[in-house]
């Protein structure tokens, strides 16, 4: 019996999938793809970025059609690619035995986009026959690996140059790892479990009662708190839409908003809580429920980007450019000369994400209202 271990689906502790549900041995194997090219994605730190990075896969793919690749990440992260079968496999950093098997290998092409100290390290180390974007020096300091990745990591060193940028995230990414953007999405698939586990609540909820469901997401970064919109705004705008008995809510928060949300709950009887401890995965199944989500700029938009729902996002510290629209994000945006600051504490009052009124996003939110 022939063995194949060239075949991009051989896992070699084990059988393969085709031999596992279909019997099939190597020797007429309809299943069998020789590896191309070898190729080690480097992306970790925010979950939120890690998924809206996943964009670059299909213009990775395109290019190297018959590549196999590997993602490295964090372990709170690795959830990202559950049913994403552009990714061959998914390493964490947390695991003894990740680093071990990269190094093992020698890789085509190593793709980097962050000019981080720590993922640099690992671009470093690991053989690859050409890197592109961010790497260490022998000194330890971050440098880039080709000249297409000099502008964003110039952005990173100057707040100028950050404000200043009219480019997207996904735009520039594409540019600094040298591959050709299509405006390709967010990847994120949800399994059958999770579609039911959706359904269970919709029906649990009688969400069939409405016409419109409105999510409000009160969550956002743990390092970025002014990313998170003030409690009187969405006191208000529930307020406004529990006046419509067509209109669902639904609130949105994970384990830090708990208060929040217990406070925004008791307000009014129209709010549907989706809880606070669920899993990532749970929390993506539920966010597909919204027709529209009003949220920061935080892992909730990308998500719900990738899910192909309309988003109402609200923009102070952060840079609303950098935000890939696809034709579905209405971006709010307050009218002061310091924004896009990206600083975790701030003196003004009001500050930016206080000058967002209430008005406004309801204003945006009946805009969508087609009933």
């Amino acid at each position: 019996m022939i063995l194949k271990t060239d075949c991009i689906h051989f896992p070699g502790d084990r059988p393969c999938f085709a031999n596992k549900q279909f019997g099939k041995t190597c020797d007429d194997c309809e299943y069998y793809k020789k590896v191309g090219e070898n190729i080690l994605i480097i992306k970790f730190d925010a979950i939120g970025d890690v998924l809206r990075t996943t964009s670059i896969l299909p213009a990775v793919k395109r290019a190297y059609p018959e590549s196999r690749i590997t993602w490295l990440t964090k372990s709170n992260a690795t959830d990202i690619f559950i049913g994403n079968n552009l990714v061959d496999e998914v390493l964490a950093v947390e695991n003894n035995f990740t680093l071990p098997k990269l190094l093992s290998q020698n890789f085509d092409l190593i793709l980097h986009p962050d000019a981080n100290p720590v993922s640099s390290a690992y671009a470093k180390i690991i053989p690859a026959k050409e890197k592109r974007g961010f790497t260490l020096d022998d000194k330890g300091k971050v440098q880039v690996c080709n000249k297409e990745a000099i502008e964003w990591f110039e952005m990173g060193a100057f707040d100028q140059l950050k404000k200043a940028n009219k480019k997207t995230y996904q735009e520039i990414i594409h540019s600094l790892l040298k591959l050709k953007y299509r405006k390709d999405e967010i990847i994120l698939n949800l399994t059958e479990e999770e579609i039911n586990y959706r359904d269970k609540f919709f029906n649990e909820n009688k969400l069939d009662r409405f016409k419109f469901i409105v999510g409000l997401n009160t969550g956002g970064s743990r390092r970025w708190k002014y990313k998170k919109w003030r409690i009187e705004g969405f006191k208000e705008v529930i307020k406004a839409l529990s006046e419509n008995t067509e209109i669902g809510i639904l609130l949105f928060g994970g384990e830090v908003e708990l208060e929040l949300v217990n406070e925004l709950k008791s307000f009014s009887d129209r709010v549907i809580d989706t809880g606070t401890n669920n899993s990532l995965r749970q929390f993506f199944s539920l966010i597909d429920l919204v027709d529209v989500l009003v949220t920061g700029d935080t892992l909730a938009l990308h998500a719900a980007t990738a899910l192909k729902k309309i988003v109402i996002c609200l923009f102070g510290p952060t840079s609303s450019n950098e935000i890939e629209d696809y034709g579905r994000i209405l971006k709010i945006t307050p009218e002061m000369d310091c924004l896009v600051c990206y600083k975790q504490d701030c003196d003004f009052v009001p500050n930016c994400m206080e000058m967002i009124t209430s008005d406004i996003v309801l204003e945006k939110i009946n805009s969508l209202v087609k009933f």
